[in-house]
């Protein structure tokens, strides 16, 4: 698969996610995964969805190795840290965890996007 398939399919299970969770608060009138719900939406499906569609349109920066370091940082770091919310919103935590693993998750995140801008100046 392509990278941008990749991303435009991963793009559509957090929304899919994303709604399912929405969904549950709705239903329940328990809206305290909000925070949980926004990020989902923002990390997983929107900005998915837009790296995506830019690798389609501009299909030199998928050429790059830095588009491949982008797209599994952008998954660990992104699924780590909506797991890790979630767990500390849901009151569902080990104690001890996962505050420790937030930042690491955080940096693979900002790490994906420094490789995506990198890429963006080189190839775009």
């Amino acid at each position: 698969m392509s990278i941008s398939k990749n991303y435009l399919v991963m793009g559509a299970v957090y929304l899919l996610v994303g709604v399912l969770l929405g969904m549950y608060m709705g239903g329940s009138e328990d809206h305290s995964l909000a925070p949980v719900h926004a990020h989902i939406n923002l990390l997983g499906f929107t900005l998915m969805t837009i790296f995506g569609l830019a690798y389609r349109v501009m299909p030199q920066m998928a050429e790059s190795p830095l588009a491949k370091a982008q797209f599994w940082l952008h998954q660990i770091g992104a699924l780590v840290l909506l797991v890790g919310l979630y767990l500390l919103m849901s009151g569902h935590a080990v104690p001890g965890l996962p505050a420790p693993i937030l930042p690491v998750a955080e940096a693979a995140v900002f790490l994906s996007i420094l490789c995506w801008l990198v890429n963006l100046v080189r190839r775009a």
